[in-house]
């Protein structure tokens, strides 16, 4: 717990936190550790009646030999020069922030009008099919132009929660950004790219068919429940077969998505060779996005340990090149993934930049900052590293209110600036 001191007691080595507004201090943050008598002598500027003090993350560093009280013209000139460094780094931080901030938005107002595209053309689908691949068409064609156009791509986090209802939305979105992104990483060509992405639109049309209370049941599936829901991809053959309009490639990623290496799959057992190379990429997301998104979301997992769970346990199922590019492409920490940074503060990874994977953008949880208003920072620019990932479930409950870690994880790509 921390007490109260007086900031003429301040000490180097100290940790303490300064009670007043971030906006009123030169300090990036409102907690620190003093690491030099020119600090100590720039918070007592501050005229603050008292800083918290922490005793037990302190170290105290023996360093008397300046007294901080007696401040010689030098000595001033040199603090209130770094005083207003510190500032203008400080208001340039915040002007980063703000930036990302504002790209989010962006990229969440596109998100949302993706989404209001898959929820316009997944009513059409079965009284007209032929509108609804047309708009699919259009919406696969428009992402993937994003995705191919660009050596260097964001790919962000978005955190708005889905209503439950419109889960099949949001997964087929995210199946179809993350398998053209995989297709494109594994140098596939710009058709095939796209018939990925219009496959993984409709990789689960089928489940149309198959009454709600089956597809959202969190216990377990009876024989005949697993049996049924295994009949998707036939029955969204079916509804394709409708039209003539969609291309046969991206009728075998509906047909193969849940076909496994070793003969395990459904719906025909096919093994290795025998299943489509696009339906093998989208298997490799669809387990992914399923892993992070169970029927029972208290079996959800971080994207992080999805990967690590999908690396280790469907090897011999899925194929071995898609996933371990699958894994580079998300990177080390995928958006979604909780870290505690170099300087030990934690954080949700909210985009990546595929070229600098180990420096994501983060969102920091600091209690003394409301969460719209949270800073998202770029680790490189900031000199800051991931120390290690932190499972969710142990965040104290104010850190997970703040960092959201369970909301719906959806992904969406932009060029990057």
């Amino acid at each position: 717990m921390p007490v109260k001191i007086a900031t003429k007691d301040i000490k180097l080595g100290y940790a303490i936190k300064l009670p007043v507004g971030w906006m009123k201090h030169p300090f990036l943050t409102n907690k620190l550790v003093v690491e030099s008598v020119q600090q100590i002598r720039i918070i007592q500027s501050l005229e603050l009646d008292y800083v918290y003090f922490y005793p037990e993350r302190s170290s105290v560093i023996l360093d008397t030999s300046t007294d901080t009280t007696d401040c010689s013209v030098t000595q001033g000139l040199e603090d209130v020069q770094l005083r207003t460094q510190m500032q203008l780094d400080k208001e340039q931080r915040i002007e980063q922030a703000k930036a990302h901030r504002r790209e989010l938005q962006k990229t969440e107002k596109a998100f949302a009008q993706s989404m209001a595209q898959v929820r316009n053309l997944m009513t059409k689908v079965q009284g007209r099919p032929l509108n609804a691949i047309e708009d699919a068409t259009q919406l696969i064609s428009n992402l993937a132009d994003t995705i191919l156009s660009e050596d260097a791509l964001v790919l962000h986090l978005i955190s708005q929660a889905g209503k439950e209802q419109e889960s099949m939305y949001f997964h087929v979105l995210n199946v179809s950004i993350l398998a053209m992104m995989l297709a494109k990483n594994l140098k596939y060509s710009a058709d095939e790219v796209k018939w990925v992405g219009l496959g993984a639109m409709f990789h689960d049309i089928g489940k149309l068919k198959i009454p709600s209370q089956i597809l959202r049941k969190t216990t377990a599936l009876t024989t005949p429940e697993q049996n049924f829901i295994k009949l998707h991809p036939k029955l969204g053959l079916e509804l394709l077969g409708l039209t003539q309009q969609f291309p046969a490639e991206a009728k075998a990623i509906v047909e193969q998505h849940h076909e496994y290496l070793d003969g395990s799959g459904y719906p025909a057992g096919l093994e290795a060779d025998a299943i489509n190379k696009l339906a093998r990429i989208v298997a490799v997301v669809n387990e992914f996005d399923n892993l992070c998104h169970p029927a029972d979301m208290t079996q959800a997992r971080s994207p992080h340990h999805a990967l690590s769970v999908m690396f280790k346990t469907m090897k011999g199922k899925l194929g071995d090149l898609e996933m371990k590019v699958m894994i580079k492409m998300m990177g080390i920490y995928p958006p979604g993934t909780v870290v505690m940074l170099s300087d030990k503060r934690v954080g949700i990874v909210m985009a990546v930049n595929s070229d600098a994977m180990l420096y994501p953008n983060v969102l920091i949880y600091d209690a003394d900052v409301p969460r719209l208003e949270a800073a998202i920072v770029t680790l490189e620019a900031n000199k800051l590293s991931i120390e290690k990932v932190i499972k969710p479930k142990a965040l104290p409950p104010e850190i997970f209110a703040y960092l959201n870690p369970r909301a719906q994880v959806s992904y969406f790509v932009q060029q990057k600036n």
